[in-house]
């Protein structure tokens, strides 16, 4: 993992709405919890901005990250966010502890690579279809990774790539996976856009088919 992210945090002994609002207000900072690990929950406070820096960058969701709280490092993933419903400002966070012993689930991105050089998409007029931009993972927090690639290159007319289909790096697992092949989720397809000559010789031959067993 190339990046690296070290965040300050205080801890918080007010609790309630008042006090988050004074701390949004006055104080510039959001709430926050630390929680799991097998201790306690520890309510903390974060610099806004710092913060609002930080998730702009797409690996800062599916990373390892480490909390200064009060001088103390805790190493820990983003586990949920509360945003205002339409300004730019954050409500509050939760961090859930790791450790290099216990597997984590996290979601991580998906990047779709060699779209635009794929036969099937360049030469044949496919369009793409995402059905999936991220993926559920089990993994020890070392074998994290930022993000999975897929590989369009070799994808052809009317296939769909599975969550089978992905290829893991070493020691990551797909969650839905390990829940039976019916969780086997399409990730991403190319069909020929709706309206090509193709599709319409295709229709045609449907509906003829469909009128000669009438």
């Amino acid at each position: 993992m190339s990046n690296e992210f070290l965040l300050e945090a205080f801890l918080r002994d007010d609790q309630g709405k008042g006090a988050s609002r004074r701390l949004r207000r006055e104080e510039r900072k959001i709430p926050a919890v630390i929680y799991g690990g097998g201790k306690d929950a520890q309510s903390i406070s974060m610099w806004h901005n710092d913060l609002k820096k930080a998730l702009e960058n797409e690996a800062f969701y599916s990373h390892i990250l480490t909390l200064s709280v009060d001088g103390k490092k805790e190493t820990v993933i983003l586990k949920d966010l509360q945003r205002h419903p339409y300004k730019p400002t954050l409500f509050h966070a939760d961090f859930l502890r790791v450790d290099n012993k216990h597997e984590i689930h996290v979601n991580v991105p998906l990047h779709f690579i060699n779209e635009s050089t794929a036969p099937a998409i360049k030469l044949q007029g496919g369009a793409v279809n995402h059905q999936l931009n991220e993926v559920e993972v089990i993994c020890l927090p070392k074998d994290l990774p930022e993000f999975i690639e897929v590989d369009m290159t070799d994808i052809e007319m009317d296939q769909t790539l599975h969550l089978s289909d992905l290829k893991m790096p070493k020691g990551v697992r797909v969650a839905a996976l390990l829940q039976g092949e019916d969780h086997d989720q399409a990730v991403v397809s190319v069909h020929l856009p709706k309206g090509t000559k193709a599709d319409e010789a295709e229709d045609a031959a449907e509906d003829e088919e469909g009128e000669a067993k009438e």
